[in-house]
């Protein structure tokens, strides 16, 4: 019986009459090149404007365009763990991380929604001390600031949607760099407030209205990454309808059980399983069959798949 590997694996022969092991690994895309480069730039835009809207939140005495940029401090961070990751992740597996890095761009997507609740946190209590003694605020610097915010985000934006998206780490900062257009466009409107009425708390509740999406996008981010982390099955992927479906498409299996589905990366779903045949039916054939069939119905690009005769 022949065991299939990438080339981070050796190739090995095994022969039983009674078992047989199916395994087929596939490369993760997580280190795309495009994703890299994207990232890297989309890193340092967002890294430069970020200090450019805190200098003129402080000059203006705006709170929202400070609460802007510290969305887009946890962006910044965010595309750059994300850098590092798809970094890291090209380093081929050794004997101690047998599937490489890949798990590093899901512990970093995992740390920065964590980060986001914090800066979400601080700017509600800024808000709140704000309420009780309210601060003069330069419409004209603030909307300066924020419409260059919104230019430059509006950039990082299509920089992301260029990658790939079904990475992660891309559609979480897909999401940031969303909430960072709807707060400098909120930014922006309560500019013109301040300018045309003078009504200074608009600056408080746009700051809020800021901080509701940081953590609607923190949310989210932790959501995705906490379950790849706790070895979640990946979606599309119930063990039962797995089951019910080899049932259907194999009739020599009479039963089918230790399933479990997980993934490595939101890239890279695993499957293995325990299929028990007939004592007339081929091992190998089958193992291989159950392999592929996997592959083409499921998405599963790793399987390990034992299969027995029941006598």
């Amino acid at each position: 019986m022949r065991i299939e590997h990438n080339h981070h694996h050796e190739n090995k022969n095994r022969h039983t009459s009674h078992a047989a092991g199916h395994h087929n690994h596939f490369h993760s895309n997580s280190a795309d090149p495009k994703n890299e480069k994207r990232m890297a730039l989309a890193a340092i835009l967002t890294g430069m404007f970020m200090i450019a809207e805190v200098i003129g939140g402080y000059i203006s005495g705006s709170l929202a365009l400070i609460a802007d940029a510290g969305h887009m401090m946890t962006d910044c961070a965010a595309l750059s763990l994300a850098w590092l990751g798809f970094r890291l992740a090209r380093r081929p597996a050794d004997w101690r991380r047998t599937f490489g890095f890949d798990r590093f761009a899901i512990l970093a997507a995992f740390l920065n929604g964590i980060s986001l609740f914090g800066i979400a946190g601080w700017i509600i209590y800024e808000a709140i001390k704000r309420f009780g003694a309210p601060v003069e605020v330069m419409g004209l610097p603030m909307l300066i600031v924020a419409s260059l915010g919104l230019v430059v985000n509006l950039l990082v934006f299509a920089i992301l949607m260029s990658a790939d998206r079904e990475n992660l780490n891309i559609r979480g900062a897909v999401l940031h760099v969303m909430g960072d257009l709807l707060g400098s466009a909120a930014a922006i409107f309560a500019a013109f407030v301040i300018m045309m009425t003078g009504w200074m708390p608009v600056d408080i509740i746009v700051s809020v209205l800021v901080a509701i999406l940081i953590l609607r996008s923190a949310w989210y981010v932790i959501k995705q990454s906490g379950h790849i982390l706790l070895e979640g099955a990946p979606e599309g992927l119930d063990r039962r309808a797995i089951s019910a479906d080899l049932h259907k498409h194999f009739p020599q299996i009479i039963d089918v059980d230790h399933i479990h589905a997980w993934s490595i990366s939101q890239e890279r779903p695993m499957v293995t399983l325990e299929a028990h045949i007939k004592p007339d039916s081929d091992i190998e054939e089958t193992a291989r069959a159950i392999k592929q069939h996997l592959h083409d119905n499921f998405n599963v690009e790793h399987a390990t798949i034992e299969v027995n005769r029941r006598h």
